[in-house]
């Protein structure tokens, strides 16, 4: 399996060598020369399998370049079970008829993020070992990604890694979570502006072939392939466990902001995975709800992304957004050029003649949510179920109830604890979210950070000093 860039200009190249780059050379994203194809009866020998082995499976369909015994180690190191909290590792969490939670919030950071990023320290690790290499990872965080990358890589010799996040724009629970680890190899810089600013500076700093090169630039964003590899898992995981027989379909709804946690749903999807519908919640920012209701994407200015009660989604240009695209012109590079083109110099593309395909061949639709609808959507669930659910997954539920279909069971993406938004779970029902018994002095704990403006050169000039 080797891999090329949406943009075209890249020589195919194996697995570990686009796993330490970012973007590709030509600013475009890897992504495989062709999707694994999975069978009917290969899904059902897949139904006894722990998430562990199924991990080696599906990954192993994209990764040839490392031995299966060393991929089998690897992926038994991130998925063991002790890392985990509860019983059972991702579990389906009945709601109401049809609708249920696929639990995706039990890792170390408890988040969803922690799915993939337990696989990225651990091939990161191997991959560096095995070329006596360094690497100094760049990544952009509106929440979550930032401490799942840094408790997935803290203390592991041969990476630095450097966070951004945009200033005063995360929970307390998440700056706490990534501002007190104390690991040499962490560098948090709260960056003042928004998450998009940050990703700014990611894509400038990655784009910047010399800079890149001299300082052994990787990514743990979503543009990194291995994350997105690592995401598809949960989604034949999640569908394993929701069906008895290998015909029966499945709908996911995903709360999206950056669009790869989705885009791994569509892989599977393309793989052959039994998948109705792929339905994209997005909170107010909805550049994405807006793409697939009108098929123009029109992503927003800084000043026009607003700041909401669910915050890892407030984000107007989603980069692995650009992977689905690829696959929308047919996977013709120049095509998808000429959108960014167009994108670079208007402002927006219109993909609108293509509209009918969106659900009729791919599968997507799309829902928006506000602030009052995840309150109401919050305290429902709860006083309904008994279940308490963050602020994104409660834009997923919401959004979700648009779409369930009779006999098809719609999965909604966990994407974290409540605990780690708990402002607003109290607005929502009037008391503050249990905290895990290991986290109870979280905010006690002493905070290293270095706050700077959204400049490019600031952060340039940090990362020399600090590798």
């Amino acid at each position: 399996m080797n891999y090329i860039s949406t943009r075209g200009g890249m020589t195919p190249q194996p697995f570990s060598d686009i796993l330490l780059e970012g973007l590709a050379p030509d600013g475009g994203l890897a992504i495989p020369e062709h999707y694994p194809q999975i069978t009917t009866a290969t899904l059902e020998q897949w139904r006894q399998l722990s998430y562990a082995e199924l991990a080696f499976e599906i990954l192993s369909l994209f990764i040839d370049d490392i031995p299966a015994e060393d991929l089998r180690t690897l992926t038994q190191a991130a998925y063991d079970p002790s890392l985990y909290v509860g019983t059972n590792m991702v579990p389906v969490k009945p709601l109401q008829g049809e609708m249920a939670l696929l639990g995706l919030s039990q890792g170390p950071t408890l988040a969803f993020k922690d799915m993939a990023m337990q696989f990225l320290g651990q091939v990161f690790e191997y991959v560096l070992e095995k070329r006596d290499g360094r690497i100094n990872i760049l990544g952009a965080t509106s929440g979550d990604t930032g401490s799942a990358a840094e408790y997935a890589l803290r203390g592991k010799k041969r990476v630095n890694v450097f966070m951004l996040s945009p200033y005063g724009r995360m929970s307390a629970f998440q700056r706490a979570q990534m501002y007190s680890l104390q690991d040499e190899n962490i560098h948090n810089l709260a960056v003042k502006g928004v998450f998009d600013d940050c990703q700014d500076i990611v894509k400038q700093l990655g784009g910047d072939l010399a800079f890149k090169q001299s300082m052994h630039l990787g990514a743990v964003n979503s543009i990194n392939w291995a994350r997105i590899a690592a995401q598809v898992v949960y989604y034949f995981w999640g569908w394993l466990r929701a069906t008895t027989h290998a015909s029966q379909q499945v709908s996911y709804t995903v709360p999206s902001g950056n669009f790869g946690n989705i885009l791994a749903g569509h892989i599977a999807r393309q793989m052959g995975l039994p998948i109705a519908r792929l339905v994209l919640a997005t909170n107010e920012n909805n550049v994405l709800e807006e793409f697939f209701r009108t098929g123009i994407y029109r992503p927003r200015t800084a000043q026009n992304t607003f700041a909401t009660s669910s915050p890892s989604m407030d984000i107007s240009r989603a980069s692995n957004f650009e992977r689905f695209v690829f696959d929308l012109v047919g996977r013709d590079a120049a095509k998808l050029n000429a959108l960014w083109g167009q994108l670079a110099q208007q402002g927006y593309f219109d993909l609108s003649h293509m509209l009918p395909l969106f659900e009729q061949h791919y599968g997507f639709v799309a829902g928006q949510s506000s602030h009052n609808d995840r309150l109401h959507t919050i305290a429902q669930t709860y006083q309904s179920t008994g279940v308490l659910i963050d602020p994104h997954t409660a834009d997923g539920v919401k959004v979700a109830a648009d779409y369930v279909q009779p006999g098809i069971p719609m999965l909604v993406l966990e994407t974290a604890l409540p605990a780690k938004f708990s402002e607003t779970i109290e607005e929502a029902i009037g008391q503050p979210a249990p905290v895990p018994q290991h986290l109870t002095h979280l905010n006690d704990l002493p905070q290293r950070v270095v706050i700077m403006d959204a400049d490019v050169e600031q952060v340039r000039t940090y990362m020399e000093q600090h590798t």
